[in-house]
């Protein structure tokens, strides 16, 4: 009998938050295990870390489900597979969350949101814009994933300086050395308020 909770993954790019949620559960430091990644797209290496990491892995083609169909056939997967929460680490498609999974798909974002959020605003689309804007401070933010971009209750979020010299990879780097404590500290606050670990 498994009391860890099951995560689902949603990945569109290379998969670092993905390594890191799987290495904090082999070292139990996150009570949980993950049962599923699912990407939009086909040979990135999000999908090559689920691999060499032995996680299912599911590629769902956006332009062939269309935007409600590819979140009905993401869910119904998640369903299946008795998923706990799901978490959209890098990934770019909207997401149209049904009632029964209300308060259990979490997103991260490298930015302090509101700020630098939104459509268009990923990757290093969004340091590029934080450093055009000469704020003094960033961070990442995990929030709830609702029916529009970057936009869901705000679970917590971990601040970084802007340092004079940073250019868009210094800054990011600052930036997921962070992502890399927030996520994992997001799912546990989730889990212990109203998650239920399910059984095989």
């Amino acid at each position: 009998m498994s009391t860890r909770a099951r995560l689902a993954v949603l990945a569109s790019g290379g998969g670092r938050s993905l390594e890191n949620l799987h290495a904090l559960c082999a070292r139990g430091e996150l009570a949980a295990e993950l049962a599923l990644v699912i990407s939009d797209r086909p040979a990135i290496g999000a999908l090559e870390r689920s691999a060499r990491l032995g996680i299912e892995s599911l590629v769902l083609s956006y332009a062939d489900l269309g935007g409600a169909g590819f979140s009905a056939r993401v869910f119904a997967e998640l369903d299946a597979r008795r998923v706990t929460l799901c978490v959209l680490a890098g990934f770019l498609r909207l997401l149209r969350v049904p009632p029964h999974w209300s308060g259990r798909v979490l997103n991260i974002h490298p930015a302090l949101l509101p700020a630098f959020g939104g459509q268009g605003f990923y990757g290093e689309r969004v340091h590029a814009a934080v450093l055009a804007a000469g704020v003094k401070e960033t961070g990442c933010t995990v929030h709830f994933v609702d029916d529009q971009y970057d936009h869901g209750q705000p679970i917590l979020q971990r601040r970084v300086p802007v340092l004079p010299g940073d250019d868009v990879h210094t800054l990011a780097a600052r930036v997921f050395e962070e992502e890399k404590h927030a996520l994992p500290e997001a799912i546990r606050r989730v889990l212990a308020k109203t998650a239920k670990p399910t059984s095989p």
